[in-house]
């Protein structure tokens, strides 16, 4: 039994990453008996890289000591977003097992939701006071922990930002001279606040190693870590596909099948209704596909290049409004040029359709008349439903951003539901119209 310990703990050790997401793979009753046997070192490491919503319910099944003992170590940011995933009750019960001194930054930033820059921050951080000289700045520097250096922030006695000194300044300076003289005061922080979004954006433009947070007085509360704000951003892109698809974002590859059914069966189910929509319009051409055979072949031909005319205007969009290159005033601008681009594809698509549709039907030995009228009919509805297509892949986030919601919550699902219906209406619709043609 000791031999087993010994491997997971190397186990551990050697391979974090691969060890926490088997860990997350454990059931919970599984996972608090490990943690228990666990050296506390390895505990803490294995913690720091488990989803956060799969520690809480774990922890509760520990004791009291065991609890602060893994706690204690946590950076508060990583205990600050294992507590966002409890119920308040559950919240108070945790802290209430921890110090006040290991308490204090972890409510401080569960004062902050987890997509803004407070919820991203390390609220460690290390400041020079204005009114120092320059050897007692180096004194202080070499006096603070290594993992609060980022850059050398300067505050006033509040504790308010004023700027930030430049190393090779400080060393060149004479031991007495104020640092107030040095310093540059051209800084960039952004308030605490501040959606994620605009911290990733701030970050990938400045390529900084750390961006300062401050509080609504500015005073420097913490900073957003280049790593974490790597992290973050990389969470969002698959939380936002996950979404799209009508997954929950917490879902993981290895999340257990209770999780999967409750995430998922909701947007099945409304993906059922819309293909009952779909189903129901195809129903009303009954009697003229009962006639031309043909019809129902080609059918899944225009719904699906729809759909990837739909796709590729939606990630798009949907790129722009992440990275904030589409502002309020440039939206009409995005749809007229996906419907234009909708119209160009739709054109050049319909043309090799309606020759490839004309020359099968040629060598199934349809008359002239009825391959021509095929052909046409399938141009055009497969220039009508990209169009649609390509409108509503630009418009549908974009509407659900106007009215407050995530514009990346199932818009997969309404998009296929808008090109199947175009789709089959028009197509449809079509042979009808030219049905003198078609018998």
């Amino acid at each position: 039994m000791k031999s087993i310990e010994t491997m997971i703990s190397a186990f551990v050790v050697m391979h974090p990453e691969e060890a926490a997401r088997a860990f997350e793979v454990l059931s919970i009753d599984d996972a608090a008996r490990l943690l228990k046997k666990l050296p506390t070192r390895d505990a803490v490491a294995l913690l720091q890289r488990v989803v956060p919503f799969k520690v809480g319910p774990i922890l509760e099944k520990l004791e009291k000591d065991r609890i602060r003992n893994l706690l204690g170590p946590i950076p508060p940011r990583v205990a600050a977003g294992i507590c966002q995933h409890l119920d308040d009750a559950q919240r108070e019960q945790l802290l209430g097992e921890l110090g006040d001194d290991v308490v204090r930054p972890i409510r401080h930033l569960l004062e902050y939701p987890g997509d803004t820059a407070g919820g991203m921050m390390e609220p460690r951080v290390a400041s020079l006071s204005i009114d120092l000289t320059a050897q007692q700045a180096i004194s202080t520097i070499r006096k603070a922990p290594r993992d609060v250096l980022h850059y050398l922030y300067v505050t006033d006695r509040n504790g308010r930002l004023i700027g930030v000194l430049n190393m090779r300044d400080l060393l060149l300076a004479a031991p007495r001279d104020p640092i107030e003289k040095i310093v540059k005061r051209e800084v960039a922080s952004v308030p605490a606040t501040a959606p994620r979004d605009e911290v990733l954006q701030i970050m990938r433009e400045r390529r900084f190693l750390a961006l300062p947070v401050v509080d609504f007085e500015g005073r420097l509360v913490g900073v957003v870590r280049h790593s974490d704000a790597l992290a973050a951003g990389q969470a969002e892109a698959f939380e936002e596909l996950q979404k799209i698809a009508g997954a929950s974002p917490d879902e993981r590859a290895l999340s257990p099948v209770s999780t999967v059914v409750r995430s998922r069966l909701p947007w099945l189910l409304v993906n059922l209704l819309t293909a009952f929509m779909a189903a129901a319009v195809v129903g009303m051409f009954e009697g003229i596909i009962a006639k031309i055979a043909a019809l129902a072949v080609l059918l899944p031909v225009v719904a699906g290049q729809g759909g990837n005319t739909g796709s590729q205007a939606l990630a798009v969009v949907m790129r722009g409004i992440a990275l904030r290159e589409i502002i309020p005033g440039l939206k009409k601008r995005v749809i007229i040029k996906e419907i234009l681009g909708g119209v160009l594809n739709g054109v050049a698509v319909a043309v090799v359709t309606a020759a490839a549709v004309f020359a099968w039907r040629q060598l199934a030995g349809d008359s002239l008349t009825s391959c021509s009228g095929l052909a046409v009919v399938i141009g055009l509805a497969m220039i009508v439903n990209m169009v649609a297509a390509a409108l509503s892949g630009a418009a549908i986030p974009l509407i659900l951003k106007a009215v407050g919601r995530d514009p990346a919550q199932s818009a997969a699902i309404f998009l296929t539901t808008v090109t199947d219906i175009v789709g089959f209406a028009s197509f449809l619709g079509f042979a009808v119209a030219f049905s003198p043609l078609l018998l």
